[in-house]
């Protein structure tokens, strides 16, 4: 369209032009300030983070099962020992009582003896309801672990394997789990 003096077709199209700019900028507003409220975080209703404990000892020290560890101010020891290395003697497996969970979860310090070191050396705190030697380790070497720790409810379980390395238990695989009424776990691994 050309434009000629004393017509006008050109203001008017700039008028025209200019208020499609305005109601564009005025929608482009609008949009930004619906992404800004739809971006804004909100605090959970209540707080989800989990204290975990500190044990009281550095893994591969000398340490005492009944005072060293995973435990509170004042623990009341459970002791569960068990021959882990298949040498004839347990080490010793020491939970604090006041520590555990109402779903029977507690936090296991496990200490293993050498005649090397002469002493009870602290391998780690292992987290679970259940713990259970995996087969496989040869005479005289530390089995894997497995623990089992109740998610409440008792439908859901959090299985935890652990593997001795460097002189303690470090926790290496998890997989979250399905019980069923038999008491079988239901369990599956996302290999993406």
């Amino acid at each position: 369209m050309s434009c000629e003096a004393g017509r006008g077709g050109c203001s008017a199209g700039r008028a025209r032009g200019a208020g499609a700019a305005r109601a564009a900028l005025v929608a482009l507003a609008a949009l930004a300030a619906l992404a800004a409220a739809c971006t804004r975080t909100r605090a959970p209703a209540s707080p989800r983070a989990a204290t975990v404990p500190v044990p009281t000892v550095r893994v591969g020290d000398c340490a005492n099962p009944e005072g060293d560890g995973v435990h509170g101010a004042a623990p009341r020891f459970r002791r569960a020992d068990r021959d882990l290395d298949g040498d004839g003697t347990p080490e010793a497996v020491v939970a604090d009582e006041t520590m555990c969970t109402a779903d029977g979860n507690c936090y296991w310090n496990v200490f293993v003896r050498t005649e090397a070191a002469g002493c009870d050396r602290y391998a780690g705190a292992l987290a679970g309801a259940v713990l259970e030697p995996l087969p496989g380790a040869a005479a005289g070497a530390w089995p894997a672990l497995r623990a089992y720790w109740n998610l409440g409810g008792g439908k859901r379980v959090l299985v935890q394997e652990y593997q001795f390395r460097r002189g303690g238990y470090v926790l290496t695989d998890t997989l979250v789990c399905r019980r069923e009424a038999d008491d079988r776990l239901l369990c599956s691994e996302d290999t993406r």
